[in-house]
């Protein structure tokens, strides 16, 4: 360099050097003294009186000041550039790392300054965060890298079979005697466990029989005046309930199924001391329900949280309200999760319940005496045995074919012909399909797969409204 000449003022020079390479300052009088503002950057040494060596360390800007003999200060505004040959081997080696952790897909990385552009196309979102983190090595990342359309996201049918058997076994057997004047007497034996006649004596007449339930057998002697009802009853019952409700959703997104209806409930408001609220009509849900959402894992297997529900009124059991009759629900309902197979099944649950009740009742020393004892005891006596199993299979299926007949209930009946020969459907709709781009900018794929909105269920959230039988939908492989 040429030699730099004495300045009475603090002006500043531009002195540029590679990271690993040096530069010399020749000087026009022997300098005392150098300082480097970061060291971390450059160093400097004096190599004679009037030379300076100085060196690049790392890439970036610091400041050089030296003093002479004359009292003179010199400032130089020192740049260290970044080595080439270093950023080019750092490249390299990301290059190396993206060619082996994926392979076949066309990828390019540049550098300027320090920011890496990646740019190319991967084959899916999981390819894109890969390439980032290899290509972070080297420096601050731009991502612009396009990715491939995927597939359509599968799709699982969840079988669900609710089986339930009820079965009720009750027997009854009792007397009970009355008498109406025999031996001018008027009276019943009864144990009280079934309804028994009641006598009522009339003055100056004969008494008045009254006779609240026959129960099964009556019977009368008006030559004795003496009478008897009899209990002696078998029944026997049987329900069976069968369920098989359908129902098909997107991997990881939940669905829910409801066939039954809302029943009415009043519900009192704004009822203050002493006094009376208003009335309002509310509506709860009852039938064949169904909640899940099924999860395809890396191993091929489906995890399902599934929570199946089968409820029904229970008159039964009502209660009384403000002169409306409530009826009670009756519930059976499950909620777990479980790892199946494609078109395994599972019992997610089962219920084997068995109870007996027995009454029995005696009328005090009458009903110990041997063999005629028994006309003064009454008996009842039942079973109960009830049978529930819940079975799940979900399945992969893919969509029905265009052009292919879908599977429909047979109709009794044909519908009412059409007022039209011209069927119906869309205007031109072979000319407005739109032609699917083979891949997208990441940021935009990612956009599209941000969940939906959830429906809003006018019907729960509002408390009100009339209500009807809800539906699901199902599809079957083909």
């Amino acid at each position: 360099m040429q030699p730099v000449g004495p300045s009475s003022q603090d002006s500043a020079n531009d002195l540029s050097v590679t990271v690993g390479k040096s530069v010399v300052l020749d000087l026009a009088r022997p300098i005392t003294r150098i300082v480097v503002g970061l060291g971390d950057y450059a160093e400097a040494s004096a190599v004679s009186p009037t030379q300076v060596l100085v060196n690049g360390k790392l890439a970036g800007e610091t400041t050089l000041i030296l003093w002479d003999t004359g009292g003179g200060r010199q400032f130089f505004n020192v740049t260290v550039r970044p080595s080439t040959f270093a950023s080019h081997d750092q490249l390299e080696a990301v290059r190396r790392q993206l060619r082996t952790e994926l392979p076949g897909q066309e990828l390019s990385v540049t550098t300027e300054g320090t920011n890496v552009y990646l740019r190319g196309t991967v084959a899916d979102l999981s390819s894109s965060s890969r390439a980032v983190l290899i290509a972070g090595t080297a420096g601050k990342v731009v991502n612009l890298l396009n990715v491939k359309i995927p597939e359509p996201e599968r799709q699982i049918l969840l079988k669900v079979r609710f089986a339930s058997i009820d079965r009720t076994k009750e027997r009854q057997l009792g007397i009970n005697f009355f008498s109406t004047g025999i031996g001018n007497t008027i009276g019943s034996v009864t144990t009280g466990q079934f309804s028994p006649p009641t006598v009522t004596p009339q003055v100056g007449a004969a008494p008045t029989l009254t006779v609240s339930n026959a129960l099964n057998l009556f019977a009368f002697y008006p030559g004795l005046n003496i009478g008897a009802t009899i209990q002696a009853m078998e029944q026997v019952g049987l329900a069976e309930t069968l369920a098989e409700p359908n129902i098909l959703a997107q991997n990881g997104k939940q669905a829910s199924f409801l066939a039954g209806g809302e029943y009415p409930f009043p519900m009192v408001q704004g009822a203050g001391v002493g006094g009376s609220g208003a009335v309002t009509i509310m509506f709860k849900e009852y039938g064949i329900r169904l909640n899940f959402i099924p999860t395809i894992t890396p191993r091929g297997t489906i995890r399902l949280q599934v929570a199946p529900e089968v409820s029904a009124l229970d008159f039964g059991d009502a209660v009384s309200i403000a002169g409306f009759v409530e009826p009670a629900i009756t519930v059976r309902r499950v909620k777990t999760e479980v790892e199946l197979g494609d078109r395994q099944s599972f019992a997610i649950s089962g219920l084997l319940d068995n109870t007996e009740n027995e009454t029995f009742q005696k009328i005090p020393f009458l009903g110990d005496i041997p063999i005629l004892g028994k006309f003064f005891q009454s008996m009842s006596r039942t079973k109960n045995n009830t049978e529930l199993i819940v079975i799940v299979t979900p399945e992969i299926v893919t969509p029905v074919p265009a052009g292919t007949d879908i599977a429909s209930p047979k109709r009794p009946q044909p519908f009412l012909p059409p007022n039209s020969n011209t069927p119906m459907n869309t205007p031109d709709a072979a000319s407005s399909q739109q032609t699917v781009p083979a891949t997208m900018p990441v940021e935009q794929l990612i956009e599209s797969m941000k969940p939906e909105t959830p429906l809003s269920d006018s019907s729960s959230s509002s408390g009100g409204g009339g209500g009807g039988g809800g539906g699901g939908g199902g599809s079957s492989p083909q």
